[in-house]
């Protein structure tokens, strides 16, 4: 059983303790380094007490002596010493932690900066048009990519009408069939590329309807044939994608939608919040 430190003895018994008995302890906390070296003599000189009054606190404290009382005092700067060489060694890691998250933050940054290069922004007018414009939005991303395009479904969801996702279990084809000239098909890949968005892209174009790809680089599988393409960069270093950067670069998008069609996006919101308040879809 782990024995309690010197300190804590004292606050825990410092009410029991005789008026010397505090003089001495309030002393030997105050100067631990120097009472776990000196004579019971010397530190009942020091505070002003008998060398007794020193002996009797150790009793007071529940140890078996003075020199047990010390022998505490001792291991106290024991662990000190090995938790400084732990705390210089624990630093070290986290700097090095700290250099690697630095990394990480410093390449998100240089994507989001990539976001506003001419030819980016130029894409993400097209596509915040092209959504505006359709009668219908069919938004697919399979495996990893499935997220984002969730993501930005139930935002745009919240602008505008008649936006579905197509689900993990495959029901492309079936929502797909409903789909006019005037629509528009969002998908979305990320590396490792999945074979069943690129298949769908392909039908998108084999039947003439507007394909916007949200993707990591142009001449990835669906972005070589896109009539419009969103992109990010890899992440290079880590072999993933930055799912913040993709965020990021929709949020571009919905902003876009509702710097444009702010009345149409406010009203469709309003009725949006009326249902969510009558049926108490949220809790705050």
């Amino acid at each position: 059983m782990e024995q309690i430190s010197f300190k804590l003895l004292v606050k825990e018994k410092f009410s029991q303790l005789s008026p010397g008995q505090k003089k001495v302890a309030n002393y030997m906390i105050e100067h631990l380094e120097e009472s776990a070296f000196k004579t019971a003599y010397q530190i009942g000189k020091e505070a002003d007490v008998s060398e007794t009054t020193v002996i009797r606190l150790s009793y007071a404290l529940a140890f078996e002596g003075f020199s047990d009382m010390q022998i505490n005092i001792q291991k106290h700067f024991l662990q000190m010493n090995k938790s400084d060489i732990t705390n210089g060694e624990i630093k070290k890691e986290e700097q090095h932690n700290e250099d690697t998250f630095s990394k990480v933050i410093e390449n998100e940054v240089n994507i989001l900066r990539n976001l506003l290069e001419p030819s980016n922004v130029q894409e993400v007018w097209k596509a915040v048009d092209a959504l505006m414009n359709a009668d219908q939005i069919l938004i697919v991303g399979h495996r990893i990519s499935h997220v984002a395009a969730y993501w930005f479904s139930s935002t745009l969801s919240s602008l505008r009408e008649n936006v579905y996702l197509c689900t993990p279990a495959g029901d492309f084809y079936e929502k797909f069939s409903n789909l006019t000239k005037q629509s528009v098909v969002v998908a979305f890949s990320f590396p490792r590329y999945a074979k069943d968005t690129l298949t769908i892209c392909e039908c998108t174009k084999e039947h003439d309807i507007q394909l916007i790809s949200v993707t990591d680089r142009l001449l990835s599988p669906i972005g070589r044939i896109a009539d419009i393409v969103l992109t990010t960069e890899e992440n290079v270093e880590s072999g993933t994608n930055s799912i913040a950067s993709v965020i990021s670069l929709l949020d571009l998008v919905i902003a876009g939608i509702y710097k444009k069609d702010r009345k149409k996006v406010q009203s469709y919101q309003q009725k949006l919040e009326k249902l969510y308040s009558n049926y108490e879809v949220f809790i705050e």
